[in-house]
């Protein structure tokens, strides 16, 4: 057992034994340590004025992620390397982003600059990705700027951002791997009383115990949610227990029927996986926050917290995942779209835990389309999230699995509609007819903030017009303003044809 919090800053090993449980990455760097380069904008994630790296080991590999510190708990950085603006200059020389933003005049008021100077940052240590500038939207879609406008950051970016690393980081990177590999001590961290504590367990074993003796606790995977209920809500939160330290909790398994991911994979450790799944699944993947949120924010988590407007729960729903929980020493499986109770409350018992998840592939004779509609493209929550997964012989629905999210109070499927598909042709818009009927029958939606029920209602039935349209033939350039299938299945085929070729 150990009581501190460990992690690499500026070259040196940082302990921890006084770290509040839920004492912000932010709060540490500006109040602790006087580092104020590192800025609070909105306070939930979404504006990125407070990104810092982390770098972390994968596969024995060191790992640079931008993430967001003003909702990400102190004690969640044990064990990697902490990376702020402030540590980019070396020599009194700016780093290879930082200049480039200088020449193309990337800042003006500069409130967001170290946001987007870490986010830049991540990706100039990124390997593998394609050098277009749709790589640096994507990248940044969850840093905003005010006043200077995207074009000459993004100027930036293609400037400094795809050539090979050469910077300081990169030139100790063998050392940073020694350093954190000796941080990786494999014991559990209690950091705290018993009454208030940060604890972080390192085996499966060990966090069963734990949340069973504490099951009021707060359990955290990323902490993307949790995170503003102490930012936005105020709340005192004693107690929380991080899945982040157990062992193999993080991995995903790919095989010929399906992927099985830990609790504590991430939409970014799960991307790839679930595209190779279906082009509308990695596309969905992709739209769920930014890319600090899916670097912190774990899939398990998502599913966990029960909203009925979480995004990842109606596709895997639609494609009939499997949910495994465990309470104390005993652990069971159940459909995912039975997890899903009412409104805030979930099949999961004091103390009791999701431990992975199990999301099929599809068959031959399925097909498979998902949507999703928000205000904003990029980092925003749906108002209205559609998946479809058709059973089909000889062009003839045989079966229907049909989700949505932001319908009811919970995920949940189109029992009527389903049945009404049953004998349908896609191709054949008046045999399915009765089953747009019938999806006004199988859901009553409030009207909030996102949506009004009426929108809600209509947008619910052309979703699944435009799933049957398009599963009946309809090429989806005429059905889609962007995320063309087509693009992402020919990615997704190349990326298994590179993984068969190498096995």
């Amino acid at each position: 057992m150990r009581d501190t919090i460990r992690f690499l800053h500026q070259g040196r090993v940082i302990e921890i034994g006084d770290a509040g449980p839920t004492e912000t990455v932010l709060d540490y760097l500006r109040l602790r340590r006087g580092l104020t380069g590192t800025k609070e904008g909105c306070g939930e994630g979404d504006c990125g004025a407070c990104t810092v790296a982390l770098g972390r080991l994968v596969n024995g590999r060191l790992v640079y992620s931008a993430v967001n510190s003003c909702i990400l708990f102190l004690g969640q950085i044990d064990g990697t390397e902490l990376v702020t603006v402030e540590d980019l200059v070396q020599d009194e020389r700016l780093h290879p982003v930082q200049e480039a933003m200088v020449a193309h005049h990337g800042s003006q008021c500069g409130f967001c600059t170290p946001g987007f100077v870490m986010s830049l940052f991540t990706l100039y240590h990124a390997e593998g990705v394609a050098a277009s500038r749709r790589t640096v939207t994507d990248w940044l879609a969850g840093n905003l700027c005010r006043c200077t406008g995207y074009r000459p950051i993004v100027d930036a970016a293609m400037d400094a951002c795809f050539d090979a690393a050469q910077d300081a980081f990169s030139a100790r990177a063998s050392e940073t791997v020694a350093r954190l590999q000796g941080l990786d001590d494999g014991l559990d961290v209690m950091s705290g009383a018993d009454d208030r504590f940060f604890a972080a367990p390192a085996t499966l074993d060990a966090l069963a115990r734990l949340y069973a003796a504490h099951p009021e606790a707060t359990l955290v995977g990323g902490g993307t949610d949790v995170g503003l209920w102490v930012t936005k809500q105020l709340r005192d939160l004693p107690k929380i227990i991080w899945t982040g330290r157990v062992a193999d909790f993080e991995g995903v398994e790919e095989a010929a029927a399906g992927v099985l991911m830990g609790a504590r994979a991430t939409f970014a450790d799960t991307h790839d996986a679930m595209r190779r799944i279906d082009p509308d699944l990695g596309e969905i993947w992709r739209r769920i926050g930014s890319r600090q949120v899916r670097a912190s924010g774990t899939v398990c988590g998502n599913i966990a917290n029960g909203s009925p407007i979480g995004d990842s729960p109606p596709a895997l729903i639609a494609l009939g995942a499997t949910l495994e929980l465990r309470l104390g020493s005993q652990a069971r499986t159940l459909p995912l779209e039975n997890y899903f109770l009412d409104y805030g409350k979930q099949d999961r018992a004091a103390g009791e835990f999701v431990t992975g998840l199990y999301v099929p592939r599809l068959d031959p004779n399925h097909a498979f389309r998902a949507y999703k509609i928000s205000k904003r493209f990029d980092q925003d929550i749906s108002a209205v999230l559609c998946a479809v997964r058709l059973t089909l012989a000889d062009g003839t629905v045989t079966d229907a699995r049909v989700a949505f999210g932001g319908m009811a109070a919970t995920p949940k499927r189109a029992a009527k509609t389903e049945l009404a598909l049953v004998g349908a042709r896609p191709d054949a818009p008046s045999t399915w007819a009765a089953a747009l009927k019938a999806l006004l029958d199988d859901f009553d939606p409030l009207t909030d903030m996102r949506a009004s029920a009426d929108y809600r209602r209509e947008v619910a039935r052309a979703l699944l017009a435009k799933a049957l349209v398009e599963i009946g033939g309809t090429p989806d350039e005429r059905t889609r303003v962007s995320g063309a299938r087509h693009q992402e299945r020919s990615a997704a085929g190349a990326d298994e044809a590179g993984a068969s070729h190498a096995a």
